[in-house]
């Protein structure tokens, strides 16, 4: 009995009914959409640090990270041997890496220097790909350099320019060597562009006097969960040298991804205390308007826990109305941006770049997310009511009826 009666109040005035149940699915929608985007931008991190820039798992000498040297490697051969038969594997690329100083007529500028096999980072990262002025390697030349477009503009380098590289070799002599600029790549990570240019690892090796070694392995695997596994499997061959995944790799990509739950509450929190108020404030206007029949209720013997239970199952029942109807807005939305994208390179491209994500997001919104701002929503919809729910209590029968 209570239900229907509840249920019927509402609807005497459909206006301010539909003003909460619009408001209710207006706060889900905003929640979920935030929540979906703040994941979309996540999920973007992860894949331009595993696609573009670390891949899954990368092999070093335990000492390599500390100062990026190349004296810290090892056998290139040996490692690959073991990498064809590893489970879970897409592609890798065996590379040597040194700090270095890239010198023009412009001046200079402190870089790391990548040499590569030319086919392996076209399997593993795609960088032919990022190529925008000039060509990829070609297998005719020599002495060959990829550099950043953000490198290249504040240089002033252009495809064809020739360039000096210093840096030191395995027994830390000091080594300088022309490279003429074959192409100029971007990438999503302009700060990555800036400070990386890639020359070929045979030609580099010789340099840096350890021909047929190397100081890194990026491997790509065929899925985020292959990486437990093959990284045991890793291990277990090569005790001797650090196996790291991409959380340890690239800790400021794992970072944005441990705080999504903490940063997209927050935002949740503070959609939904807004929505409160709105019901707080037309729920006890509801109450109000109604003082002389709320009088007349408890004058006939309606209990005050009754009573109490009336005003709170109304807006519940408001509630129970406005989320689904958000949901089913939120749920369209998402559906229809996973698939085309927020394509922010008309106003934030650079800026996102600068971060490292991608111009265009695919919101994605968790499952278990829809739970979470669902029981949010509801426990703020019932907090809202208490207070309308008072102060009928708090009405005296006799005045009210005068009223």
């Amino acid at each position: 009995m209570l239900f229907s009666i509840s249920w019927r109040n509402l609807w005497r005035h459909p206006t301010r009914s539909l003003a909460i149940i619009t408001s209710v699915a207006l706060g889900v929608l905003a929640g979920a959409f935030i929540v979906s985007l703040y994941y979309g931008m996540g999920n973007e991190r992860v894949r331009i640090a595993i696609e573009e820039e670390v891949s899954h798992l990368q092999i070093h000498h335990p000492n390599f990270r500390e100062d990026f040297e190349a004296v810290w490697n090892f056998q290139l051969d040996s490692v690959d041997a073991v990498l064809q038969r590893m489970p879970g594997l897409k592609a890798r690329s065996l590379r040597s890496t040194a700090q270095g100083m890239l010198a023009n007529a412009a001046g200079s500028s402190g870089i790391q220097i990548n040499g590569i096999n030319p086919a392996s980072e076209i399997a593993t990262r795609k960088l032919d790909q990022f190529i925008i002025r000039g060509a990829y390697f070609d297998s005719t030349k020599k002495n060959q350099v990829l550099v950043g477009k953000k490198l290249a503009d504040r240089m002033k380098l252009t495809p064809g320019a020739k360039i000096v590289l210093t840096f030191l070799d395995h027994e830390q002599n000091i080594q300088a060597s022309a490279f003429r600029i074959c192409g100029i790549y971007e990438t999503s990570n302009a700060p990555i562009d800036e400070r990386n240019v890639y020359v070929d690892l045979f030609e580099f090796n010789q340099l840096l006097g350890i021909p047929g070694r190397g100081t890194e392995a990026a491997i790509l695997l065929t899925g985020e969960t292959e990486i437990p596994t093959a990284q045991a499997f890793l291990q277990q061959h090569f005790p001797g040298l650090e196996i790291e995944t991409w959380h340890t790799i690239s800790p400021e990509t794992d970072l944005v991804m441990s705080s999504l739950d903490i940063s997209s509450f927050i935002i949740i929190f503070i959609i939904v205390l807004a929505l409160a108020f709105g019901i707080i404030n037309t729920m006890l206007m509801a109450v109000l308007e109604r003082t002389r029949e709320i009088g007349m209720l408890m004058a006939i013997g309606m209990t005050k826990i009754r009573l109490f239970g009336m005003v709170v199952l109304e807006t519940v029942l408001l509630t129970m109305v406005g989320c689904p109807v958000g949901f089913g807005l939120a749920w369209t939305l998402n559906k229809w941006l996973s698939e085309t994208g927020i394509d922010l390179s008309a106003i934030a491209g650079n800026l996102m770049k600068g971060f490292g994500y991608g111009a265009i997001i695919y919101p994605d919104l968790p499952g278990f997310k829809v739970g979470q701002i669902v029981l949010t929503v509801f426990v703020t919809a019932l907090l809202a009511s208490v207070f309308p729910a008072w102060k009928a209590l708090k009405m005296n029968p006799v005045q009210a009826i005068k009223r």
